[in-house]
């Protein structure tokens, strides 16, 4: 028996007009429009809000930059509407169809920050700089719900952590901060506001205190290049004004006094962490409204959020904890470290409460040498002079900086600033000057012309400073085969540098750059000159010395060789013949040098 098999005859498909992008762009389009006009409705008519979740979900999944911008701006109207309705907050003796309503509402909310966060990183500025826009829009309208609901001001913490991780934990290959988004972060809200930068110091704080995994390694590099951006640190009290929620704007409520202690307690407290906040100024740590009495001063950690937004000391102790906080993780890269010390002396430790706590740090950076040492040596002299630091054997340390490679670093000018500065005291013995001033000419042997440049001014102001060592340029300069200098030791103070000479300097006579063998003629003249600027001679490199070569006016023709040496070598004798050059008694250059 033989079976047929028809087939059935298809039909024709259906074409359609629009291409299949711009189908699907359309569509997206129009589910993002139909979702937000549902959900609009329902909020007016207090119906179903499932809708939420497929906007949430949709924009998880939209790659189109057009797409996702309308779909983050539309939930960010849901959203302001569902907070504003007093969705999100609890109220006393709700039902429990209420609460598991909210907690639903707080999840969708979860995800849509997410989705915001992860924009942070698009590949589009627009849709970077607009998550971060929704993202602090979306704060002050929950702050502001919260703290009506509560009758006190305060901060929606949870939504901000997740700002603060969405800035620091870049999850890209990198793992660092878009240029464009840590500068609208920082030009709108962090230099502007004074209850954004107090929290953001306090969750960065808690961030970097957290056991950092391998794959966040980066957020030490991130958060660097916020702070040192941080220029509106305040330094009086009544600069704390502004705030991004208006609700702290009001001033707090004064505390009342704690009772008296006795001295039992007082012993038992000494040793408490929290008195690291504890300051003698009173005019910082005292409330804006302090009570009468014996004793105004409160402890910063005493403080509620709306008092310590309020107290210069609290800002200051934010800050202070964060960047202790930071440092240890910066030690284990050069980089970062570099970065930091070149701000720490200016932008750090005038709003620090205990300068002082850095002093192992910058000590530890002092040790390693190299660039890191040099660049710490500004905060080191900062702790020094400004908060007395007593640092010992400090000119030992600072001799050991001198060495071959310090001449040709780029951070060499702020090694001779510092120097002059530390060289300058009348009280200081001619023996330790001397080492300095020897070694430096010792070395400018080897040194290119920009530092050559550097060392004669800083030797001749040496010297006019402390008559003293004036002995090293009158002694024979050409008798340096008996130098006593011992370049060896380690201590400037046994050298034997002040029985020597700065023949080193006499030979730069004989330079091959010009205005550097004029400079150096300056020691056999009279010191009549008051003294150098040396400012006007740390900026120079190779460049600028080329630069004013090729600049120059050249008053007469320079002389030139009318015939060709045969022998460059004159100490080697020549025998000429009609046939070749033949060098009697040449060493072996001269015999390579011979054609």
């Amino acid at each position: 028996m033989t079976y047929v098999i028809k087939k059935k005859r298809s039909a024709m498909p259906v074409h359609s007009s629009l291409p299949p992008t711009k189908k699907r762009k359309t569509s997206n389009v129009a589910n993002i429009e139909r979702l937000e006009e549902t959900l609009v409705s329902a909020l007016r008519k207090s119906a179903s809000l499932n809708p939420l979740a497929d906007l949430t979900s949709l924009a998880a999944r939209l790659t189109d930059p057009q797409d996702l911008h309308k779909a983050i701006y539309a939930l960010y109207r849901v959203f302001v509407l569902i907070i504003d309705a007093n969705r999100l907050c609890g109220v006393v003796g709700e039902a429990e169809e209420a609460k598991v309503v909210r907690s639903w509402l707080h999840e969708r909310l979860t995800e849509y920050t997410t989705v915001l966060c992860g924009c942070l990183r698009n590949a589009q500025k627009g849709i970077r700089t607009s998550a971060l826009d929704i993202l602090f829009s979306v704060l002050k309208h929950l702050s502001e719900s919260f703290s009506q609901s509560s009758s006190q001001p305060q901060l929606h913490v949870s939504h901000f952590r997740k700002i603060v991780c969405g800035l620091l934990l870049v999850d890209v290959c990198d793992g660092k901060l878009d240029p464009d988004v840590r500068e609208h972060f920082m030009v709108t809200w962090l230099s502007v506001y004074d209850d954004i930068r107090w929290f953001f110091l306090r969750e960065s704080t808690s961030i970097l205190r957290s056991s950092l995994s391998p794959a966040n390694s980066h957020v030490p590099g991130n958060l660097l290049t916020i702070l040192e951006r941080l220029t509106t640190m305040p330094t009086d009290a009544s600069e704390v004004n502004n705030f991004w929620v208006p609700a702290f704007a009001s001033p707090p409520q004064k505390l009342s006094m704690p009772p008296p202690q006795d001295d039992a307690e007082d012993l038992e407290t000494e040793d408490d962490w929290r008195t690291f906040f504890d300051t003698p100024d009173t005019s910082s740590t005292t409330l804006p409204n302090p009570p009468s009495g014996k004793g105004q001063s409160q402890r910063v950690y005493r403080l509620s959020a709306h008092q310590s937004l309020h107290s210069l000391a609290s800002h200051r102790a934010q800050f202070t904890v964060c960047w202790m906080a930071l440092l240890p993780h910066l030690s284990t890269s050069t980089a970062l470290s570099t970065r930091a010390l070149k701000y720490l002396h200016r932008g750090v430790m005038p709003h620090l409460n205990k300068p002082l706590r850095l002093m192992d740090w910058i000590g530890g950076c002092v040790d390693v040498g190299g660039s890191v040492g040099l660049l710490a040596l500004n905060g080191l002299f900062t702790l020094m002079q400004e908060y007395n630091l007593d640092y010992p054997n400090f000119y030992t340390r600072l001799y050991a900086f001198l060495t071959r490679d310090l001449l040709h670093l780029k951070h060499r000018a702020r090694f001779f600033r510092l120097a002059e500065l530390f060289l300058s005291s009348s009280h200081l013995p001619a023996t330790l000057l001397a080492s300095f001033v020897k070694r430096l000419s010792r070395f400018s042997l080897s040194a290119p012309p920009a530092a050559i440049i550097m060392i004669i001014p800083f030797t001749y102001n040496v010297l006019k400073r402390h008559p003293a060592c004036m002995v090293m340029i009158h002694r024979d300069a050409n008798d340096f085969e008996s130098d006593p200098f011992d370049a060896k030791e380690p201590s400037p103070y046994l050298t034997n540098a002040l029985s020597s000479s700065l023949w080193e300097l006499v030979s730069h006579r004989n330079h091959y750059h010009a205005p550097l063998a004029t400079m150096a003629r300056i020691f056999s003249e009279a010191f009549t000159k008051p003294g150098y600027a040396m400012e006007d001679f740390l900026d120079h490199t190779y460049s600028t010395l080329f630069e004013t070569e090729a600049k120059r006016n050249i008053k007469k023709d320079p002389p030139l060789a009318t015939e060709l040496r045969r022998n460059i070598f004159p100490l080697a004798p020549e025998e000429e013949t009609e046939v070749e050059i033949h060098v009697v008694g040449a060493d072996v250059v001269s015999e390579l040098w011979t054609f």
